[in-house]
């Protein structure tokens, strides 16, 4: 047995590292990409231009339950989608960019616009795109079913697969290490 490995804690989804939960603890904003996050990654397209996208209410409960905790909630997407406007609007996400394929920038431009150090920022992602991301904040997350290369230069992979409950999980993680989790609020919407 090796020494040196961080003693392991218990969450409500699996034994994390200690210095994950450190880091969760300082978290003020949790930025996340959507399409294989908060979405399976499938974009269905119809005959006339419709698209429609699959959204987890597990994730809305999340989403609600750590803004009510204090905690900020943005995300930064590739696309432009009227859905993930609605659906973002619906949760209370007060900071959405949309459009925005190099989102270290944005990522950058939002952590000054609401004086926080990349200590206090969590992104979680799933693809290349988010790799700068991942790599710049305090706590870089992956979902289970990420990207190999993102899966290794995030500190923390999800139980969950994105689209299925992930950003849920990564909501309950950072309340349970900021010790709000069990006067979580919201709604599954």
């Amino acid at each position: 047995m090796n020494s040196n490995l961080p003693p392991k804690t218990n969450t409500l989804y699996g034994d994390i590292d200690q210095k994950i939960l450190h880091k969760a603890k300082n978290i003020k904003l949790l930025v996340c990409d959507v399409d294989g996050v908060f979405s399976d990654g499938r974009i269905y397209l119809g005959n006339d231009g419709e698209e429609l996208k699959a959204f987890h209410t597990k994730d809305g409960f999340g989403i609600k339950a750590l803004g009510n905790s204090g905690v900020d909630v943005a995300i930064i997407t590739g696309r432009r989608s009227a859905i993930v406007a609605n659906r973002m609007s619906a949760l209370n996400v007060k900071h959405i960019v949309q459009g925005q394929e190099n989102k270290l920038p944005a990522l950058i431009d939002l952590a000054e616009q609401l004086n926080l150090l990349p200590d206090e920022i969590a992104y979680m992602g799933d693809d290349m795109p988010d790799l700068a991301c991942i790599q710049h904040v305090g706590l870089g997350i992956a979902v289970q079913d990420a990207h190999p290369t993102i899966l290794a230069q995030a500190d923390y992979q999800t139980f969950i697969r994105g689209g299925f409950g992930a950003v849920r999980e990564v909501c309950d993680l950072i309340m349970q290490c900021q010790g709000t989790l069990d006067s979580a609020t919201g709604a599954s919407v």
